[in-house]
């Protein structure tokens, strides 16, 4: 039986898997390959790397030093987990294993614009062209034309954010006209934001920028930020018991413990900030809480 097995192998699995694996615990960290980071082209504020680094570098960088330790990564898709008296079963679509504890770090999937194709999305994102988190990249759109494509409270929240890097910023109804209360309408007018309505479709990387259709036609801009919500990846947790928002987000206490005892969670998949330096700090206390919670139930000694 593993002291813990880590599902999601993100910034937050690997951090913890790092730590545990220093504490000398027999673990297992479960790879399913979608690691929302592996998605980031370029990445400049993590710190430690003034000239940025890509994700998927930042996530071979963190596996070797992981393995380095001990870690075992296997690359599998988890489908269930269930309690088992104190202990947990983890279902794979290659079998079962039993743990101890198990930390979920499974992350989130952002919504993408209906009808932008892969063909367009993937080398878009690559270039800049695309961008999904305002707090990470914010900073290489100054005063550059921005498209926020979205609409009420959160679409206009982004909106404002990204006002604060530069002042040319429209917010684009996805899919017909804007669902936007007086109150988003005044701020929106106060900050200076073109509202414009849907759908949007026809996208396409032209030049040095991204196009598509509007109902005020076409319309190129030097990024485009989807502002569309997330899945929450939380429901093998819930379904064995944990408690959520009703967004999906796992519900923790300062020591990363859901409410299902020996279950734990970090990263994304908890409501904070969406920020890989956020989801290793958690990582870092989650890992430090199962340590302490296996040396209370048989004291760990060399």
């Amino acid at each position: 039986m593993d002291d813990c097995i880590i599902i999601g192998a993100g910034p937050a699995g690997l951090t913890a898997a790092i730590y545990l694996a220093r504490y000398h615990l027999g673990i297992r960290l479960f790879d399913s390959g979608s690691s929302r980071a592996a998605m980031i082209p370029c990445t400049h504020n993590h710190a430690g790397y003034p000239d940025g680094i890509a994700g998927i570098d930042l996530l071979a960088l963190m596996q070797a030093q992981a393995a380095r330790y001990g870690a075992l990564r296997e690359q599998v898709k988890v489908t269930r987990l269930a309690r088992a008296g104190d202990d947990f079963i983890v279902g794979t679509d290659h079998g079962e294993h039993r743990a101890r504890t198990v930390l979920l770090a499974t992350g989130v999937v952002n919504h993408r614009p209906a009808r932008l194709l892969p063909a367009v999305h993937d080398p878009a994102l690559a270039r800049g062209l695309l961008r999904y988190c305002p707090v990470c990249d914010g900073y290489e759109v100054t005063d550059k034309r921005v498209a926020v494509i979205g609409t009420g409270d959160h679409g206009m929240r982004e909106a404002l954010f990204l006002r604060g890097f530069t002042r040319d910023v429209t917010l684009v109804s996805p899919e017909a006209e804007h669902l936007l209360d007086p109150a988003c309408r005044q701020a929106l007018d106060d900050a200076g934001i073109v509202r414009i309505d849907g759908p949007c479709g026809g996208y396409a990387i032209e030049g040095e920028k991204l196009a598509f259709d509007t109902a005020r036609g076409r319309m190129a801009f030097d990024s485009v930020y989807p502002a569309l919500g997330s899945r929450i990846r939380s429901r093998l947790a819930v379904e064995a018991g944990a408690k959520a928002s009703d967004e999906g987000c796992l519900e923790v206490d300062d020591h990363q413990r859901t409410s299902v005892p020996g279950l734990f969670a970090a990263g994304d998949v908890v409501k904070g900030l969406d920020q890989i330096s956020h989801a290793m700090g958690e990582a870092g206390v989650a890992a430090t809480a199962i340590r302490n919670l296996l040396a209370e139930r048989k004291p760990l000694r060399r």
